[in-house]
């Protein structure tokens, strides 16, 4: 049974390769639904010679423009990364995204107020949504987020200054590539 205020929506998947391994992006004409990363190769080194590549795997032909967009965004991430926030992000369509939760709160503050190469503890990021004592939900919405990459939860790390888990713990290496990646893609 269809929730009130659900819309039906016909979905696509596009696949790319990127030097995280293969990204699925999946979409509607409403905007993007899910971003997954595979993990099913090891990060590429970043090497100094040269950007790195995210390549479409799929026609991008009767594709929506937000997914559209969403490609489009990924691919200068991984190219030209300081570039990204000059760009403007593609629509997002799910639950978790929508309406007045804490979920969606806390992921709409972290993509609104945590930019490009910075990071913020899981503390801060509960102060900054409008409550102090609720670190571990704020480690619940960064598990649900539906669109890693785009919402950035790989830049949330504990107060320590450690990484902590990305992915269910199974993508901490990931996560290390990416905040190394976006501070070497700062510079210049």
């Amino acid at each position: 049974m269809k929730k009130q205020g659900e819309s039906q929506c016909t979905q696509k998947t596009i696949s790319l390769l990127s030097p995280l391994g293969t990204i699925q992006v999946s979409g509607c004409e409403n905007g993007v639904h899910t971003i997954q990363i595979l993990m099913d190769v090891a990060p590429a080194e970043r090497s100094s010679g040269g950007p790195l590549s995210c390549v479409v795997n799929d026609s991008l032909a009767e594709t929506s423009p937000e997914l559209q967009r969403c490609v489009e965004w990924l691919q200068a991430y991984f190219s030209e990364p300081q570039t990204t926030g000059s760009l403007p992000l593609p629509g997002f369509h799910h639950p978790a995204l929508q309406g007045d939760s804490f979920t969606s709160r806390v992921l709409q503050v972290l993509l609104r107020d945590v930019t490009f190469g910075k990071t913020v503890s899981y503390k801060r990021l509960a102060e900054m949504a409008g409550n102090p004592r609720a670190v571990r939900a704020v480690g619940g919405a960064m598990r649900k987020n539906p669109v890693p990459l785009l919402i950035p939860c790989h830049r949330v790390i504990s107060s320590s200054g450690q990484s902590g888990p990305y992915m269910s713990g199974k993508g901490n290496h990931l996560k290390q590539w990416l905040l190394t990646h976006e501070r070497q893609g700062g510079e210049g």
